[in-house]
């Protein structure tokens, strides 16, 4: 591997580990929860269903984890009184998921924590900085997202879904 090889590695792996630190710290300073990051992304996905509630398949899927997880973590989440499940009026086998009070305060902070990060870090940047930032990470994005789409093919050519 080049030298600028190994050091975007290494800037993408040590970010992407203090972001979550971060983001983790944050949430616990400001809301005085104990829950993962996984579970405070899954509020967020919660969260986008707003009163109507999403079914554990919706969640499943833009999670990308299978009905199991998404089930034994939303139980869990029950029980720390951050969501509560409902059955469908027009179809009981279909159940909904939604936020409580307390759920849709850690989405907030959630929230809160991403706006502030993004807002602070462009007040230390140039337009150009900006510039060159944006189109950076929409390149790597892409990347990865057409990486993403390739594996998945591959596991679904095999009968892995």
């Amino acid at each position: 591997m080049d030298s600028f090889a190994e050091r975007l590695n290494e800037l993408i792996v040590d970010t992407f580990n203090s972001i979550g630190k971060m983001e983790q710290q944050t949430i616990r300073r400001f809301t005085k929860i104990n829950l993962s990051i996984s579970e405070i992304h899954l509020i967020g996905a919660a969260a986008k269903g707003a009163e109507k509630g999403r079914t554990i398949s919706d969640l499943a899927t833009e999670l990308e984890i299978t009905l199991p997880s998404v089930t034994v973590a939303i139980n869990k989440l029950i029980k720390k009184g951050y969501a509560e499940k409902f059955k469908s009026e027009s179809d009981g086998r279909v159940v909904f998921v939604k936020l409580t009070a307390k759920g849709r305060k850690v989405n907030s902070g959630h929230e809160y924590f991403h706006r502030n990060l993004t807002r602070n870090l462009s007040t230390q940047l140039t337009e150009e900085e900006k510039q060159v930032m944006i189109k950076g990470i929409s390149k790597l994005k892409e990347y990865i997202d057409d990486r993403n789409e390739i594996l998945q093919e591959k596991l679904e050519a095999k009968g892995i879904k």
